[in-house]
């Protein structure tokens, strides 16, 4: 099968020659092309790309009026000639000795494989704390947030593989921040590889990350949430849960009406919220994603109800003891536990 290796590029002029001398090395069994789509480098990196191009497989895409990495690995994949597509870096951190690896497990079957920092014999060197950090938490928060990739271990490689037909047909955007997260949630594949691989040293260049880095990508996992459906989901999550606040007052009201002391009411009151929210979320909520026995879900809707309480009084009492307002604190360990319920739930009652 033709490999079409993809390689966006800004400034990476310096990197070229051995980057495809590598790749040259490490495909000599394999029918493949490189194509690089450069954003106008003001070191031309195009024009030393195309003089490379007498010596290796190379076309040279030279975009002038665009710019950002995902619209250039789109173009890439319209440009590409392959049946298997790889996406990788200029910068030499993405070693080409690993593509190898990652074409022979996409010829055993799978559809996406990634090269990945986080599994098993995976490393990041030179890496300040810092950095480590803000990754592996960027990589939580989509992981926790969109449960179809919380399997996967770094979901925001941009070093992978995968077949033409998992893009084909699909609607990607342009102005996203994570190309591989997006083709995660709205490809066509059914088999997804992780396979380790050390994320190197720069060789010529500067990074990419910049201070604006964490907000795009927040911005670009909030349009992803939103074209899967769980915006709206959690919505009707809030909105259960408001219910389950009237149903728990009325039948406070009512159980003290009754003759029960206020300390004995709360408890049949607050149960008959719990499967209040349980019975809409399950029916409507979560509709889609239900798995396993009924007694099972209410079990774990239980369990999810426990955990946030007491997230909500640790929260309470830490801030109380910090000098904040009870009532403030309150709202905040409202607002965590909240949080808390509506993970656990989507993940475990519901994963």
């Amino acid at each position: 099968m033709r490999v079409s290796i993809i390689v966006p590029t800004y400034n990476e002029r310096e990197n070229l020659e051995e980057l495809f001398s590598r790749i040259d090395n490490a495909l000599r069994n394999y029918n493949y092309e490189i194509i690089i789509i450069d954003d106008n480098s003001p070191d031309r990196t195009w024009e030393k790309a195309q003089e490379l191009s007498s010596k290796y497989p190379v076309k040279v895409i030279r975009r002038v009026n665009e710019r950002g990495l995902s619209s250039a690995v789109i173009r890439g994949f319209r440009e590409a000639s392959g049946e298997i597509f790889v996406v990788m870096d200029a910068d030499l951190q993405h070693p080409p000795e690993v593509l190898p690896e990652l074409l022979k497990r996409i010829e055993e079957g799978a559809d996406i494989v990634i090269a990945s920092r986080y599994v098993k014999g995976g490393k990041v060197e030179n890496w300040p704390f810092y950095r480590k950090l803000i990754s592996k938490g960027a990589i939580m928060i989509g992981r926790v947030a969109l449960p179809k990739i919380r399997d996967i271990k770094d979901p925001v490689s941009g070093f992978f593989a995968l077949r033409r037909e998992v893009v084909e047909g699909v609607k990607l955007n342009p102005v996203g921040f994570k190309i591989l997260m997006e083709i995660l949630i709205k490809g066509n594949y059914s088999k997804v590889v992780e396979v380790p691989f050390t994320f190197g040293t720069r060789l010529a260049g500067k990074s990419k990350l910049r201070g604006k880095t964490m907000i795009n990508y927040l911005r670009h996992l909030y349009r992803l949430m939103k074209w899967e459906g769980e915006i709206d989901r959690l919505v009707k999550f809030s909105v259960v849960g408001l219910s389950g606040v009237l149903v728990n007052e009325f039948f406070l009201w009512l159980f003290v009406h009754l003759g029960l002391s206020k300390e004995i009411a709360v408890i049949p009151s607050t149960e008959l919220s719990i499967i209040n929210n349980f019975i809409w979320n399950d029916l409507w909520t979560f509709k889609d994603v239900r798995r396993g026995k009924l007694w099972e879900r209410l079990l774990k809707f239980h369990m999810a109800a426990l955990t946030g309480a007491i997230v909500q009084f640790v929260i309470y009492w830490v801030l109380v003891f910090l000098g904040l307002h009870y009532l403030l604190a309150n709202l905040v360990g409202i607002g965590f536990s909240f949080i808390v319920r509506y993970i656990v739930n989507r993940h475990v009652t519901w994963g």
